[in-house]
């Protein structure tokens, strides 16, 4: 049973008097500290707008900035190639996903830490794929064996040819945006049924503390400008590029996601802008960024009540680990922040499967046990249904004392539904287990990807590749 979409929200770190603090420090932050804005063009519609503009410090009263986060749709659809794969983020639906732009895959055959290619992203895309509880794909690898030039269409092309869910990914060039949007509007049919179904969406961060790049804003300009949808999160990491407290941090996150969010929509009211959050700490030893920690779930999890108070979708992050090989540690780190993140109804959670290492690396297996993970999660979001027919009084009846309900026809009808089943912990007795090789779970999940990969996965249609490749040079297929 395949669970996504599932309402959450049952969990609330923030309070109702927490997150009007948090507002009103962010929207003061606006009116009287400001935000740098590197970019000529994002500086003129900020300029435009009213906005009090001092070199490249800009400061935007808060009716400003609450007037144009008005203007953001509450909702986005991100597309699929089938209709399964379709999300719709907004309120305090849950899915999760891939993430991340590692450098790093840990090699299946030798164990040890290799540059990641774009194959490792072909056979990436066709895993999740396979892994029913992994809801995007958002692109994970860097391939460095692609010239900076050609990354953002070999990157997306890689996507695209090899899983039939919804494609995310970072960008590096302005013309590699142009670029990856044709190849969509080919893949889509035309350009109207791109922007009607968009099956791509892109990513641009903000520099925390309160920091727009050149490069970002044009780039953000440029893809609210064409109506693709787009993810604006920040990264602050406590102690480092915000305060060290985690409210302190919040307030920083808000500021810069929501400065990406008005800028949008100065560009193209109505943009499909989704509010976001990386946020998490720096080792305190030697300042590091630390992505399997407890308060990165906090933070993140925080971040939702904050977009939900907003009416914005909302882009999280959880699920990495610091671990560097699939351990205990890489099994808790994963489990709790996505579980954090899942009960506060974050919309998006990217970063949920596959990573570790301090994201500088994926690994195949892991994509595999966080496929368990999600699965697990999902179910913990679903709850427990009561009603007539989940209270069973009449089965309760009907069995009497010292009966069993082994044999009854409402255990058949829900036994499966309402328990998740298992694709890959083991659940055999010792003897069993011993007499099947005495796996653990890493040489499971081993099986289970080799297992997807060997098998036939999506494709494009080849009339489709070959016009793309008429069209768009540079593209290895």
């Amino acid at each position: 049973m395949r669970r996504k979409g599932l309402e959450g929200g049952s969990y609330k770190p923030l309070s109702e008097n927490d997150i009007a603090q948090i507002h009103d420090t962010s929207m003061r932050v606006f009116e009287e500290v400001g935000f740098q804005v590197n970019s000529e063009k994002a500086l003129a519609f900020f300029k435009d707008a009213g906005a009090e503009v001092h070199g490249r410090i800009v400061r935007l009263p808060r009716d400003i900035v609450m007037e144009l986060v008005s203007r953001a749709p509450s909702e986005v659809t991100l597309y699929g190639r089938h209709p399964e794969h379709h999300i719709n983020l907004g309120g305090t639906r849950v899915y999760a996903g891939t993430g991340g732009t590692a450098l790093h895959v840990i090699d299946m055959a030798s164990g040890e830490r290799r540059r990641a290619t774009l194959h490792d992203l072909k056979q990436i895309a066709k895993l999740v794929d396979g892994l029913e509880n992994i809801h995007f794909f958002l692109l994970p690898t860097y391939p460095n064996d692609v010239s900076v030039e050609s990354v953002d269409v070999n990157r997306f092309f890689a996507g695209l040819d090899n899983t039939s869910k919804h494609i995310m990914g970072g960008v590096y060039t302005l013309e590699g945006i142009k670029q990856v949007i044709r190849i969509a509007e080919i893949i889509a049919g035309s350009d109207e049924q791109l922007r009607k179904e968009p099956i791509i969406s892109m990513i641009i961060c903000a520099i925390s503390p309160l920091k727009v790049d050149r490069n970002y804003g044009d780039m953000i300009v440029a893809i609210a400008d064409a109506g693709i949808p787009i993810v604006v999160p920040a990264e602050p990491l406590c102690g480092a590029t915000s305060p060290v407290t985690l409210a302190g941090n919040l307030v920083i996150q808000n500021v810069d996601s929501l400065t990406g969010v008005c800028l949008t929509q100065l560009v193209n009211p109505g943009t499909p802008v989704i509010y976001g959050s990386v946020a998490t700490t720096a080792d305190p030893h030697d300042l590091k960024y630390i992505s399997g920690s407890i308060e990165m779930g906090l933070l993140n999890a925080a971040a939702a009540q904050l977009a939900q108070s907003y009416r914005l979708p909302y882009y999280a992050t959880a699920g990495m680990s610091d671990a560097k090989i699939i351990d205990a540690q890489c099994g808790y780190e994963s489990a709790l922040t996505n579980l954090l993140c899942a009960l506060a109804g974050a919309n998006f959670i990217h970063d949920a499967a596959g990573l570790l290492d301090f994201a500088l690396s994926v690994s195949y297996e892991k994509y595999v046990v966080d496929n368990e993970i999600i699965g697990m999660i999902m179910r913990a979001v679903e709850g427990i249904r009561v009603d007539e027919e989940a209270l069973a009084f009449d089965v309760i009846k009907q069995v009497g004392p010292a009966g069993h309900f082994v044999a009854a026809r409402h255990t058949r009808k829900y036994m499966r539904t309402e328990h998740y089943q298992p694709t890959l912990s083991e659940r055999d007795n010792v003897e069993d287990w011993q007499a099947k090789g005495k796996k653990d779970t890493a040489e499971r999940a081993r099986e289970r990807v080799e297992e997807i990969l060997s098998a036939p996965g999506y494709r494009l249609p080849d009339e489709v590749k070959q016009k793309i490749f008429r069209e768009i040079s540079g593209i290895i297929d």
